[in-house]
């Protein structure tokens, strides 16, 4: 993966900068040792590394704001870091760059339940806010796979999602407002609270940008009410094709499950072998979440057992207790943990109409054994967000890149089919040459020209998301 080759003007005043940093700062917040620094060096893509040349934990906005503002005067690119969780190398950094992390921002700035919303800083876990509002009986919707880990930031920066966002919508739909640091070190509030925030709309621009416009230091999210019960229903299929076709079908008759998850048969196996969780033996399973009162329940699950069975499904086991319903999600929740066990693996993110699921499934099966790659499918299939997880082998010369060429193809197949490189990974620097095939020049032109207007200098996470080539006159002039 290439990255732009470190600026030798600013790696020679790395000793001005951590001087400067050091004054703005809380005593152990810079960090410059090598060996400390190795634990930036990559995200949750980690097949590519690079120490960064500093790292700070800032803990308030003011401090924030101190950094950006000192980077912006000495040229020195910043990469925003929210957890390290990023599968696309958001976080990834460059030889010449300092990483600021958000880490120690975790606090809670206020809950109202009258008016369903709470602010926190956005270096607080997913799962955690949650955790500050579920004693009221409320929730916070979206749900990503590493909630437990993930901060508000990364969510934010990559628009990310969930098993449970099929109903409730991914972050951009229950975000409300954030506190931003731009590249200049001016704090901007930027949405709010209010049902129609004044101003100019633009908090659009912010979810799913990458830390390219700024950095997002509280956020006001969404809170909602918890449903006063939810079940789940589990499917088995004899094929790929089929189970994609259900989900179809179920979506057009005008259901909205909460939920709706889809594991192939590498996936199954795995699982079964990692957690035991009891799956029917079968080339592809769904599992349906229902929520509401009990009638409603009852109404939904009917319906969407009557649509399921027009498609000859060889197993149905719907839910009758709590243990049945944590049963039926172990596996899927395990899913990720379990592909490791059978090797390293690539987590792809493309997006595609939910009506072209057999089709795709279908093409991405054909694909990998061409490529000579098992290719294992577990995914949100409701909103039609593909997570195709390709295993190879990282010892093997050779392995990674052809690994990468047919998650290339998979991902320009969900472009052909009329969806997207990304649903809720992003972009970063995994796909950020595959940006052609969904964009003309002059979209991505559009796009550079907005960053142009929220960072003219080209600080903020230069090397992602625009193809390196596209980008390179405007990264030099900075």
């Amino acid at each position: 993966m290439d990255m732009p080759a470190p600026k030798p003007e600013i790696l020679s005043r790395k000793s001005e900068l951590a001087t400067r940093l050091r004054a703005v700062l809380a005593k152990d917040a810079l960090i410059e040792a090598p060996e400390e620094l190795k634990a930036y060096e990559c995200d949750a893509l980690t097949a590519y590394r690079c120490p960064p040349l500093l790292a700070v934990l800032p803990e308030t906005t003011e401090e924030v704001s101190k950094v950006m503002a000192i980077c912006h005067e000495m040229g020195v690119p910043v990469v925003p870091r929210g957890a390290g969780t990023s599968l696309a190398g958001g976080a990834l950094p460059s030889e010449d760059a300092v990483i600021l992390g958000v880490a120690r921002l975790r606090d809670v700035v206020e809950i109202n339940t009258s008016d369903r919303y709470i602010r926190v800083q956005t270096g607080m876990t997913n799962l955690a806010v949650t955790a500050a509002v579920e004693d009221e009986g409320f929730f916070y919707a979206p749900d990503p796979s590493s909630q437990l880990a993930c901060a508000i930031a990364g969510n934010i920066a990559m628009n990310s999602g969930g098993a449970h966002c099929l109903k409730y919508g991914v972050t951009t739909n229950n975000l409300l407002g954030v506190t931003m640091v731009m590249a200049d070190g001016e704090v901007v509030e930027i949405g709010g609270a209010e049902m129609d925030a004044g101003g100019l709309d633009i908090l659009g621009l912010i979810c799913g940008s990458e830390g390219q416009l700024g950095v997002v230091t509280e956020a006001t999210l969404r809170i909602l009410p918890k449903p006063e019960g939810a079940r789940p229903v589990l499917f088995g299929f004899d094929s790929n094709e089929v189970a994609g076709a259900c989900v179809a079908d179920i979506i057009r008759s005008g259901l909205i499950p909460v939920a709706i998850e889809f594991m192939d048969r590498p996936i199954i196996r795995a699982t079964e072998e990692f957690a035991g969780a009891g799956y029917p033996d079968c080339e592809a399973l769904l599992i349906v979440e229902v929520e509401g009162s009990a009638q409603e329940i009852n109404d939904q699950l009917a319906r969407i057992i009557e649509i399921a069975t027009r498609h000859n499904p060889v197993a149905i086991r719907e839910s009758q207790s709590a243990e049945e319903s944590t049963r039926i999600w172990l596996g899927r929740k395990s899913a990720f943990g379990a592909m490791g066990q059978r090797g390293d693996y690539i987590c792809l993110d493309g997006t595609i109409p939910v009506g072209e699921l057999p089709a795709v499934l279908k093409r991405i099966s054909e694909l990998g054994a061409e490529h000579g790659h098992m290719v294992g499918n577990v995914f949100h299939a409701g909103d039609g967000n593909m997570h195709p997880l390709i295993l190879y082998n990282a010892n093997e010369p050779g392995q990674l890149e052809s690994a990468e060429r047919l998650g290339a193809e998979i991902l320009k197949l969900c472009v052909d089919a009329g969806g997207c490189l990304t649903g809720e990974h992003g972009v970063g620097v995994e796909k950020r040459e595959l940006m052609t095939h969904q964009f003309r020049p002059a979209d991505l032109e559009a796009q550079m020209a907005v960053k142009d207007v929220f960072d003219p200098k080209w600080i903020l996470n230069p090397a992602k998301v625009f193809p390196l080539d596209v980008s390179a006159s405007r990264r030099a002039e900075a």
